[in-house]
């Protein structure tokens, strides 16, 4: 891949990084540790499928994707452009611009008149810079240089916004089978409740069955749930290669409210602009096919036999002319790349202005959900305790009860899932405007 494609692809999936979603800014301890191992403490899994993970106080987000950035396999790709950067420097450093030549010459009439004649000669071609073409090299160098520093900043923006999506994938798929959990538990007390009534004949076995259907429902669903944090894990360790979280990566809304010049992919495609910009230069003043010479040498030359050798010394020059009629082919190309980077350019801009007005969009939808989520999940719990004191006195029967079960079930799941969320859009917010963690 060329380190246009490289950068092409990694400044496409900018907008990516700013894609909105939900959610209150101090999250409970038990949110905050999403990596509390399912499966420890005797708890005992669905599902005998266990990927680990630990929680590791001393480790912090930055430190989490500095490790994950030196195992990023684009890393191999930084690099190669820093050799690409050093090698333009060692050419445009050079004295000569290409390689030298020695070239060797011997004449006799032995196979002819056989008088006695030789001559012998030695030249040394060196191939000289063509007016201005130095410092077209040399401006190709600098600006390859700068192009991979800011393309080395980009990944690592990149690599962050992957990094964000995993942990916070991994902190609402534990949040669910919390919830999950909790729902099973309750239908479980339910499900003892209306056991002994029915032994003691106050309900009919009709509802018994009614809530041993209700009970396992639930099961499917933490089955699910463990799934989906398995899931989620195992794609964090996929990332980061290694089992190990943060305790804490809450992140602070940043203050900036718009894309900045410096931002990391912006930055990264001006470079690249400014290197193909010294590209074309280079091409405008290179000569695909000749470079000037100077020529030096010496020749020995002998008319007959007991005459005397001739010394001589030469120094000539080749001069090519005309070449850019020749060369148009290699122009056109460059400047077609640079179109190109420069369309890329300005689709970048506009997809990174898009994504933040959806980052900012959706954190204010996102605290005017959670407000009235809390509502909901007040009311709703105050509603269940009504609805279990009416079971329990015979007003209400048990489907009346598991719809607003339900109901209740459903509104504290969607509050605490609605708080994770919002810590998740903050993230991606900072993602949105160019932040690091």
């Amino acid at each position: 891949m060329t380190a246009y494609g490289h950068i092409k692809v990694c400044l496409a999936l900018a907008w990516l990084a700013v894609l909105p979603c939900r959610a209150d800014d101090r999250l409970p301890p038990a949110v905050l540790n999403p990596s509390a191992p399912i499966g420890a403490e005797g708890q005992k899994l669905l599902v005998e499928h266990l990927d680990p993970v630990e929680v590791d106080p001393a480790l912090t987000l930055p430190q989490l994707l500095e490790e994950t950035l030196q195992k990023y396999p684009d890393r191999l790709i930084n690099e190669a452009l820093m050799q690409q950067a050093e090698a333009w420097q060692t050419r445009g450093d050079s004295w000569l611009a290409g390689s030298t030549a020695l070239a060797l010459d011997y004449a006799d009439d032995r196979m002819a008149n056989d008088n006695g004649s030789r001559e012998a000669s030695a030249n040394l071609e060196f191939t000289v810079w063509l007016w201005g073409q130095r410092d077209a090299a040399q401006q190709v160098a600098y600006e390859s240089h700068q192009s991979a520093g800011k393309q080395s900043v980009a990944v690592r923006l990149e690599v962050a916004k992957l990094l964000r999506e995993a942990l916070w994938d991994m902190a609402l798929a534990e949040n669910r089978l919390q919830q999950a959990q909790i729902n099973l538990d309750i239908s479980g007390q339910l499900l003892r409740k209306v056991e002994r009534r029915v032994e003691l004949g106050d309900l009919p076995r009709a509802d018994l069955l009614l809530a041993e259907s209700e009970h396992l429902q639930h099961k499917t669903l933490l089955a699910q749930a463990e799934a989906e944090v398995m899931h989620s894990r195992k794609s964090y360790a996929s990332l980061t290669q290694t089992t190990r979280l943060p305790a804490n990566y809450l992140e602070q809304q940043s203050t900036l409210q718009a894309i900045q010049p410096d931002h990391p992919f912006l930055a990264a495609i001006n470079a690249l602009v400014a290197k193909q910009h010294a590209s074309v230069e280079w091409a405008k003043t290179t000569d695909s096919v000749n470079q000037p010479k100077v020529i030096v040498g010496a020749k020995s030359a002998r008319e007959q036999r007991g005459a005397d050798d001739m010394q001589s010394a030469n120094v000539g020059v080749v001069i090519p002319f005309g070449h850019s009629t020749y060369d148009a082919p290699e122009i056109a190309a460059a400047n077609l790349e640079l179109s190109h980077i420069m369309a890329q350019r300005e689709h970048l801009a506009r997809q990174l202005e898009k994504g933040l007005h959806e980052a900012e969009h959706a954190l204010e939808v996102n605290r005017a959900e959670l407000v009235i989520a809390r509502q909901l999940k007040d009311i709703a719990e105050q509603h269940l305790k009504m609805m279990q004191t009416s079971f329990e006195a015979g007003e209400i029967n048990l489907l009346d009860l598991l719809k607003v079960q339900a109901r209740s079930l459903e509104a504290v799941r969607n509050a605490k899932e609605q708080e994770v969320k919002l810590q998740r859009n903050i993230a991606l917010y900072n993602q949105a405007v160019g932040v690091m963690p």
